[in-house]
């Protein structure tokens, strides 16, 4: 079982995007992915269109209590486990509590024989939740806009890192992902070789195409089911196929 953490402290760089389509893409070809909400804002649990949660469905109990892992829901040919806002509380309960950050890390070792792949979404931030999901992980991917916003994030992305290391030596950036590129925009291709001189590894960049990707969170469904075969799907399907070659995931999609 391969876990990843998809990280970035800055808000709107397209973390629940890249966990959501990327954990489909990797379920569709055979594998079997669980995704983890560890963002109380619970976008990823709007997207799938699962309603009603409560806070013993979520991490929340793992967290605070170190209790196993709660029965996930399926959707889409995934197992979720959901967020909501409640979930903010464990930031303060766990504060301070000897092992707290460690307990998601032991909660999916009990379950490593059940998957395949594991995708968490980490918050936008610095905190609690976002340390149990970097130390229960083998690789972050991290989603870097090709804004200004994306190369000011770096010096506290590289901070963080350096300090999860400490803890979990072996925790690694698997993928870079540039997102919302434009070509058009001088800016965001003088970011994009900024980036592409500075960060490794460095997927290709994924194009800003908001229409698809709007239409599909309102349909509560990933792209490749709500719009298979689109250029959106295709740009999945590519960063996908860059991280499973990255990583040695034995992905079969498409990677045109």
């Amino acid at each position: 079982m391969k876990t990843f953490t998809v990280f970035n402290h800055a808000g709107g760089a397209g973390k629940t995007s890249l966990t959501l389509n990327i954990g489909h893409e990797l379920a569709a070809s055979g594998l079997r992915v669980l995704l983890i909400d560890l963002d109380p804002q619970a976008s990823l649990t709007g997207w799938v269109g699962l309603t009603g949660v409560q806070q013993e469905d979520t991490v929340y109990p793992v967290a605070v209590n170190g209790k196993a892992l709660p029965t996930p829901s399926r959707v889409h040919g995934l197992d979720v486990i959901p967020s909501h806002m409640g979930l903010a509380l464990a930031e303060r309960l766990m504060t301070g509590a000897v092992g707290a950050q460690s307990r998601l890390d032991r909660a999916l070792g009990a379950v490593e024989d059940q998957y395949d792949v594991v995708l968490i979404d980490s918050p936008p931030s610095l905190g609690q939740l976002a340390i149990l999901g970097a130390l229960a992980a083998d690789h972050m991917i991290v989603p870097v806009p090709t804004r200004q916003k994306g190369l000011d994030a770096l010096p506290g992305l590289r901070v963080a890192l350096a300090e999860y290391q400490e803890v979990r030596p072996e925790l690694d950036v698997a993928l870079y992902v540039p997102t919302f590129y434009d070509a058009r925009r001088l800016h965001d291709r003088e970011v994009l070789l900024d980036l592409q001189a500075n960060l490794a590894p460095l997927s290709q960049p994924v194009p800003q195409r908001e229409a698809v990707w709007l239409d599909s969170t309102m349909q509560g469904a990933p792209v490749g089911v709500y719009a298979p075969g689109t250029p959106v799907h295709r740009d999945i399907q590519r960063v996908t196929a860059e991280l499973a070659a990255a990583t040695g995931l034995p992905y079969t999609g498409a990677t045109a």
